[in-house]
């Protein structure tokens, strides 16, 4: 497969990562999306690694959806892309099956670990659908992640609870995510550990 030129990297470790917010409301201007400012102040705090983003918000259409996370990693070359929202039990929420539609292999466990973090908070944790997949292309692959439409459920999910002294009850998702990238033979991902401490065995650590 070609590249295109938003394949380059400024540096060899830089993350490129796509952030879709998906609703409909806010794609029509009817309100403001906060789902992407959300995602990308949590991201600038968390990484310690160079990182571009790629934003885009579009309409609870599954078609569109899936079109548009393929975009960002084969066009774009995002290593990791997050979406934000659609993922409730409603009929305009499908934002999972677009997801599963554009991977090759599905990653449930991050799914899981979100739910299991957003039920410390709320009973209806129970009804949100997030999963998350790969996609395999031709020289490259991507992590591809459904997130709540929230920004407090975003934060929580990614980082994960902590006591007041600062200890880590149940990890983020995101500390997952790094050592996930590794083995797809993208970037090597740091992390800010005063946000999110991100775990890879000693194996893969580089000094």
């Amino acid at each position: 497969m070609k590249h295109t030129e938003a394949w380059k990297r400024s540096t060899p470790n830089e993350i490129k990562i796509g952030l879709i917010s998906i609703s409909d409301r806010a794609s029509k201007g009817i309100y403001t999306d906060e789902g992407i400012p959300a995602l990308k102040n949590w991201l600038i705090s968390a990484l310690s690694t160079p990182c571009v983003f790629f934003e885009c918000l579009i309409a609870d259409e599954r078609e569109i959806i899936t079109e548009t996370i393929v975009d960002h990693v084969d066009e774009l070359g995002c290593d990791l892309v997050l979406t934000t929202g659609g993922t409730g039990p409603s009929r305009r929420d499908v934002t999972p099956e677009a997801t599963l539609e554009a991977g090759t292999r599905e990653m449930p466990g991050f799914g899981e670990q979100m739910r299991q973090i957003s039920l410390r908070f709320v009973p209806t944790a129970i009804l949100s659908r997030q999963t998350a997949v790969l996609r395999e292309i031709e020289g490259h692959s991507a992590l591809v992640i459904n997130l709540p439409g929230q920004p407090k459920a975003i934060q929580e999910t990614l980082e994960g609870l902590k006591d007041e002294e600062g200890k880590v009850i149940i990890p983020g998702i995101f500390a997952a995510v790094p050592y996930c990238i590794d083995l797809l033979g993208g970037p090597y991902i740091e992390t800010n550990e005063s946000v999110i401490k991100s775990f890879r065995p000693k194996s893969a650590l580089k000094k």
